[in-house]
């Protein structure tokens, strides 16, 4: 006999087989909505109290930097021998005052000597040379004048035999060849003793050209003489300054070449202050920006007073002079704190500096909500930066709160609960 069977319905028809691959469509349905419809940000728990939050705030952003310099002096002049030798005596030790002038060291040098013993030398030889000339020329012109004499009366005494004969022929007493003899032989005198007054004026412009010549280069070797004569004055080494000698690299003894660097003199009666600035304030630093610093509990004033171009290790040299009061006690090697004024104070959005910076380079922040909750991760543009506070150009409003600490322990989180 077959039995009937009743068929379910109301609740009872939800816990059939039928109804099961209902049951799997909805649970589907169910877990496609939460994958689609849930928040998609990844959340870290953190302690609150670990992090350090600051306060958005508006007020006047200083634009300045914060430097650490060293105090030098203003002139510094290196010390070089001009002559190279060897180390004979250190007179002044380094650390000394000195005056301009005073002797540091002595060097010797046998090589110079041997030059000067040579050109002495050389000279007396040049200056014999010039007396012997001079003697012979002198010898030359006695002989020229004597010669000029015998012609000048030769010549006279060739005359009156000549006048002589020409008044016996005109009055017919002797033979025309006699007249003729006496002429030419007076004719002959007078052309002789021209030749010598010739060869006394000839004589007289070589000789005197010739001993200029030999003059001028008797006196270029006495120059010659005097300047190797002052190279060995410089084998002496003397403070170019007053001031102070700094190092003194030299040791008895030792051969130093000519050139090197032994040592240096430092002016201290006036100071520079020395500064070494990152590179990314290169293009806004410039000769001339007003430095304050803080000193015995004053504060004092400098200027930038030049810029080197060359950057090492990402930063680079400036000097700063001081403007109006220098501090007491001052000394060569002091470190100062300077606030280098790059700007005008202007109004801003202002976040105080932190850690924070370093992981985001101030490309984003993590906002912490009105109920101080949880923090959320925003982007946002940061401009300028001073020791205290870094502009905020797009992104946060005053009022709002941040987290300034590090964020190397947070990862790529983008809500932190607290």
């Amino acid at each position: 006999m077959d039995k009937i069977i009743e068929k379910k319905s109301g609740w009872k028809a939800l816990f059939t087989k039928k109804a099961l691959p209902w049951w799997f469509g909805g649970a589907l349905t169910i877990l496609m909505l939460f994958l689609v419809l849930r928040p998609n940000r990844s959340t870290l728990r953190i302690d609150a109290n670990t992090l350090s939050i600051s306060e958005v705030s508006a007020g006047e952003f200083n634009d300045y930097i914060r430097l650490s310099g060293t105090v030098q002096p203003m002139v510094t002049i290196q010390i070089s021998p001009i002559e190279g030798g060897i180390v004979d005596a250190i007179l002044i030790e380094e650390g000394s005052q000195v005056r301009k002038g005073d002797e540091i060291l002595r060097l010797s040098n046998d090589n110079l000597d041997l030059q000067i013993l040579n050109s002495e030398a050389e000279l007396a030889e040049k200056e014999n040379i010039l007396r012997n000339t001079q003697i012979q020329m002198e010898q030359d012109r006695l002989n020229v004048k004597q010669s000029k004499a015998e012609y000048q009366l030769n010549t006279k005494r060739l005359k009156r035999t000549y006048e002589q004969q020409k008044a016996l022929y005109e009055d017919k007493l002797i033979a025309r060849e006699d007249y003729l003899k006496a002429k030419e032989d007076y004719d002959l005198a007078l052309e002789k003793l021209q030749i010598i007054l010739d060869k006394e004026v000839q004589d007289s412009l070589f000789r005197s050209t010739q001993i200029e010549r030999m003059q001028e280069s008797l006196e270029n070797m006495q120059l010659n003489m005097r300047m190797i004569r002052k190279r060995k004055d410089n084998l002496t080494i003397k403070a170019p300054i007053d001031g102070q000698l700094g190092i003194l690299d030299a040791v008895l003894g030792e051969n130093i070449g000519a050139g090197t660097k032994i040592g240096q003199i430092s002016d201290m009666s006036s100071y520079k202050i020395e500064a070494q600035i990152d590179e990314h304030y290169i293009d806004r630093v410039t000769p001339g920006l007003a430095a304050t610093f803080e000193r015995q509990g004053s504060t004092f004033n400098a200027s930038l007073r030049k810029v080197y171009p060359e950057v090492r290790d990402g930063k680079f040299k400036a000097d700063f002079k001081f403007e109006g009061e220098v501090p007491e006690n001052i000394r060569s090697g002091q470190t100062y704190y300077l606030n280098l004024q790059l700007g005008s104070p202007e109004s801003a959005v202002l976040v105080p500096r932190g850690s924070f910076y370093q992981k985001t380079g101030g490309k984003w922040i993590y906002v912490v909500n009105k109920e101080g909750t949880k923090a959320v991760k925003r982007e946002i543009r940061i401009g300028r930066q001073n020791p205290q506070y870094y502009e905020v150009l797009e992104g946060l409003e005053p009022g709002e709160k941040v987290i300034t600490s590090g964020y190397d322990s947070f990862g790529d989180n983008e809500v932190l609960i607290f």
